[in-house]
């Protein structure tokens, strides 16, 4: 027996012998969310989004915002598209598929990802389809529609970190409820900013940091304002927005005291060697200053370090931590 066959043979027999435990972990972490969900469904006003959260398969707090969004509005369609989840045990959508069943999309770039998915219980249990595909904004609408989905949907989750902002804006075969989008705090809160278009952009070829991505908060809010969306807050970590459709968020608005924009504290930048170099938050800005970005509102193409600049006092306080969270 070769030494590869002889690896695969033993990691075969390690994740049998794990399957037990973590199908016990994932069932209490299961019943642990009905339970969240049920006190989320009860709060009928929010100080901000972040008092729903609550964490079952997402990796914030996520799961509980969405419970809260999608309890509050009546007659959502019970459809998702979530792409760049790679092999979906950690996802926003996981939990409201087994909680509430719904039917749903999720796109990945990775074969070996997608045949995990298709493997997992998840996909049999549930009318989930997963598509193997590296997303540009060339392919994208192809992709949803020969998955077998167009029209009203409920949530959209974009997180590709890469060229996110040009992939969600080239989307128009869905109208979604509800969007969900990462930005990168690395970008600010004052300017609407993002990465340029490559169609072949991958996060961790682009730059050694592994921070140059994405889009910031403002050019989120500038694209969804554009496409009839409302921002109606974040999570508490700082790497997800919430946007709902116009259509529907009054109904949302009324029942938030303010919607909060919060950076986040993330230290995951890395050095030349590819090590974590627990880059502070408020100097992830500086390693990307020669890096060029795309100002949506002209777009006009500058090095970061030229754009102005990037943090309210606010943010700037924040990530310091001089102030109470909010």
């Amino acid at each position: 027996m070769s030494i590869e066959k002889l690896k695969e043979k033993l990691q075969r027999t390690a994740a049998n012998r794990l399957f037990p435990v973590q199908t016990q972990l994932d069932g209490i972490a299961f019943l642990s969310g009905e339970m969240a969900a049920r006190q989320v469904r009860a709060l009928d006003r929010l100080s901000s989004l972040c008092d729903a959260e609550f964490r079952v398969s997402s990796q914030w707090g996520e799961d509980g915002i969405l419970e809260w969004l999608v309890h509050h509005l009546d007659g959502i369609p019970e459809t998702f598209i979530e792409f760049g989840v790679e092999n979906y045990r950690e996802s926003n959508t996981r939990f409201l598929l087994q909680h509430r069943n719904w039917r749903g999309l999720v796109i990945d770039g990775s074969d070996r990802n997608v045949d995990f998915i298709r493997r997992d219980s998840i996909s049999w249990r549930h009318d989930l389809t997963a598509v193997a595909s590296f997303i540009t904004r060339e392919n994208i609408n192809a992709v949803i529609v020969n998955a077998g989905f167009s029209g009203d949907i409920g949530i959209l989750s974009v997180d590709i970190d890469g060229v996110d902002y040009w992939v969600w804006e080239a989307i128009e075969c869905v109208s979604p409820q509800i969007i969900v989008v990462e930005y990168n705090s690395a970008f600010g809160d004052l300017l609407p900013l993002t990465v340029p278009y490559a169609s072949d952009f991958v996060r961790a070829h682009a730059h050694f940091s592994n921070l140059y991505y994405g889009l910031s908060i403002r050019a989120a809010e500038h694209l969804a304002t554009r496409r009839g969306y409302k921002l109606v807050g974040t999570n508490t970590a700082g790497s997800n927005a919430f946007f709902v459709r116009q259509d529907k968020a009054a109904e949302i608005l009324r029942r938030l005291d303010s919607v909060i924009v919060r950076p986040s504290r993330f230290r995951e930048g890395r050095d030349t060697d590819g090590a974590l170099g627990f880059t502070r938050p408020a100097d992830r800005s500086k390693a990307l200053a020669d890096l060029p970005v795309i100002d949506v509102s002209t777009q006009i193409r500058i090095p970061l370090g030229e754009a102005g600049e990037l943090h309210s006092p606010h943010w700037q306080a924040l990530l310091c931590g001089r102030l109470p969270t909010p």
